[in-house]
């Protein structure tokens, strides 16, 4: 079986994910450090040295390679789900699962992470939650496809997990 989390950066799919693959005795993969870890660039020097054009083909061909991984619990990239048939690719090999955050509560968690964030290290801080909101209003459309959607903003990690493997066994149960 294989996981994949999905949701906007910073809503907590390598934290949870880490919690969930440990608790459900899977192999975790965040797929962001799996491009880092491959190719020895971060994703933000990739974005400044290359486009982002180039980082999402590549980024497709390695989401394409845990297809063929079996307990395992991927976290994805923020605009992983958006591009090419990614969205499609997770829904056929897995269960799609969305963390979702609203805009306001996502800028204040990357408020201080955005110079690492290659679509937002320019933004000042008043600009961030109107950039968040404009991307969340174009990927809603490939999150919304996920299996289980959760609304995170009143949960802790730890009962972000609990719930998250009530849902999930719930899902597998009936399928």
């Amino acid at each position: 079986m294989r996981i994949y989390l999905i949701g906007y950066m910073g809503s907590g799919k390598s934290t949870i994910g880490k919690n969930l693959a440990s608790s459900l005795g899977f192999q975790f993969l965040d797929l962001d450090h799996h491009f880092e870890e491959r190719y020895r660039i971060s994703i933000l020097d990739f974005f400044d040295k290359y486009d982002e054009n180039l980082f999402r083909s590549m980024e497709r061909d390695l989401l394409h390679e845990t297809g063929a991984f079996d307990d395992v619990l991927i976290s994805t990239g923020g605009g992983t789900p958006c591009f090419f048939d990614n969205m499609k690719f997770i829904r056929d090999h897995g269960i799609a699962v969305y963390i979702r955050w609203p805009a306001g509560m996502l800028a204040e968690r990357l408020q201080n992470l955005r110079k690492k964030r290659p679509i937002l290290k320019d933004l000042d801080p008043e600009s961030l939650p109107e950039k968040i909101s404009e991307q969340l209003a174009v990927r809603e459309f490939f999150y919304g496809q996920a299996d289980i959607i959760i609304d995170a903003g009143d949960f802790s990690p730890q009962q972000l997990t609990e719930i998250l493997l009530k849902k999930i066994a719930d899902f597998t149960d009936r399928g």
